[in-house]
């Protein structure tokens, strides 16, 4: 897919995501050599907070998988996973990281709002700050479901709304609200390394958006930093203090009748 075909939100995000950041490929190398599955900034394990199924010989799709890290766990538990991103520079680092570290599946570079492969093909979806801040949801959302058999799940982190309502201009987050809920969707924003776009919806509103796709809602997991955490060094715009007594993150499982 060449970046003209893209709408322009997900051409600026494809050209930020392959810029040369060394943040990028120092965390992606730090989570795959990580066995232990966990979520977010500060690193919620899965055993605590239990949102993924049984993976073993499950078809597993990630989209906005980057470098791949969160496919790489779920591939060495069972899972048979395809990993979809949008940034041919994202999947190179992927297949690097495949070949360093001897575990292989297939990678797809597309936007995950069109997905070139068959509905109804997977058991689960992923996406852990990929397609859920970096796509438009009234596009991605329907496609994930489309691609899911009945019964399949879609599991997404993405940024807490409250993280979002205390963020300001530049993006830190603050101690109050710094932007009205009323009128979330689309926020776009430069910084020195480069333009992007993301996407942020109310808990009503994605609530909403997921029950008219046919979704059911089946958990809401609001994320803190764990005790003794520190903040994250590659993303820094959120305190590990802050983290610690608001949710910075969560994430949604939700599921194809």
């Amino acid at each position: 897919m060449r970046p003209s075909e893209l709408p322009d939100y997900a051409a600026r995000n494809r050209a930020l995501w392959s810029a040369g950041d060394r943040n990028q490929e120092e965390w992606g190398r730090r989570q795959w050599t990580t066995e232990e599955i966990r979520w977010g900034l500060f690193g919620v394990p899965e055993d605590d907070i239990h949102v993924l199924p049984d993976l073993h010989g499950t078809d597993v799709i990630e989209l906005g998988c980057g470098t791949a890290y969160f496919a790489a766990w779920l591939a060495r538990r069972g899972a048979r996973v395809v990993g979809v991103d949008v940034s041919p520079v994202q999947l190179e680092r992927a297949r690097a990281f495949q070949r360093e570290f001897e575990l292989e599946f297939p990678l797809i570079e597309a936007n995950a709002e069109e997905v070139p492969l068959s509905a109804a093909s997977f058991d689960l979806a992923i996406s852990e700050y990929g397609a859920s801040i970096w796509c438009d949801p009234f596009k991605w959302i329907p496609e994930a479901h489309g691609l899911l058999r009945p019964g399949g799940r879609l599991v997404f982190l993405c940024n807490s709304t409250l993280c979002v309502l205390c963020s300001d201009d530049d993006g830190r987050v603050h101690e109050k609200l710094e932007r009205a809920q009323l009128g979330l969707g689309r926020l776009d924003w430069a910084d020195e390394e480069g333009e992007g776009s993301e996407f942020q919806l109310s808990h009503g509103d994605w609530i909403d958006l997921l029950r008219k796709t046919g979704f059911e809602v089946e958990r809401l997991v609001e994320l803190y930093a764990p005790e003794g955490a520190s903040t994250n060094p590659h993303w820094d715009f959120v305190s590990a203090e802050w983290a610690s007594r608001w949710p910075a993150e969560e994430i949604w499982v939700v599921r194809r009748p």
